[in-house]
C-alpha cells in the first residue's frame, strides 16, 4: 500500500536533493504534486564569462522534475529521468534563479514535467522538460 506523504516540503528537505544539487546551492521553498519551487545562486555556478551555466539551470530542472516525480510515485515506487532538455533564452549574472515546475503528464509508468527557470526580475532564462519513468522499489 502507498504511505501517503502529508508535508511535502518537509518530506524533500528531510531526504536531500542529492550532492550535486547541495554542492551548487539548490533549496526547494515549496512542493507539491501540481508545483515544486526551487532556487539556486548564480555565484559558483557560472561558466568563465560569468554567465550562469546552462549545465546548471539543467541541474535545477532535473531536481526539480526528479523529486516532483518522485512525490507522485509514491513510497513504494519510485522515479528515473529517462530523458531532458532545455532551452535557455537568457543569461543570469547575479542573485539567484528560481525554477518552478509544473506537470506536464502525470501516468502510472510516466510523468512529464516542465520547469520555467526566472532571474531575479522575473525573466525566464531557461525552460526544462525531463521525463521519467516510474519503477516499483524493490
Amino acid at each position: 500500500m502507498t504511505e501517503l506523504i502529508t508535508d511535502a516540503l518537509a518530506w524533500v528537505q528531510a531526504r536531500g536533493v542529492g550532492a550535486l544539487a547541495d554542492k551548487m546551492g539548490i533549496e526547494f521553498t515549496e512542493f507539491t504534486i501540481e508545483r515544486a519551487v526551487a532556487t539556486m545562486p548564480v555565484e559558483g555556478n557560472t561558466q568563465p564569462r560569468n554567465l550562469l551555466h546552462g549545465g546548471a539551470y539543467v541541474v535545477l530542472g532535473e531536481s526539480l522534475g526528479s523529486m516532483a516525480a518522485n512525490l507522485h510515485a509514491g513510497m513504494d515506487r519510485f522515479a528515473l529521468g529517462i530523458e531532458i532538455s532545455a532551452s535557455h533564452s537568457r543569461s543570469a549574472t547575479s542573485g539567484f534563479v528560481t525554477g518552478v515546475c509544473t506537470p506536464i503528464h502525470l501516468g502510472r509508468t510516466l510523468t512529464t514535467h516542465e520547469i520555467v527557470i526566472s532571474d531575479d526580475q522575473g525573466r525566464r532564462c531557461s525552460t526544462v522538460r525531463i521525463t521519467n519513468l516510474i519503477k516499483d522499489a524493490r
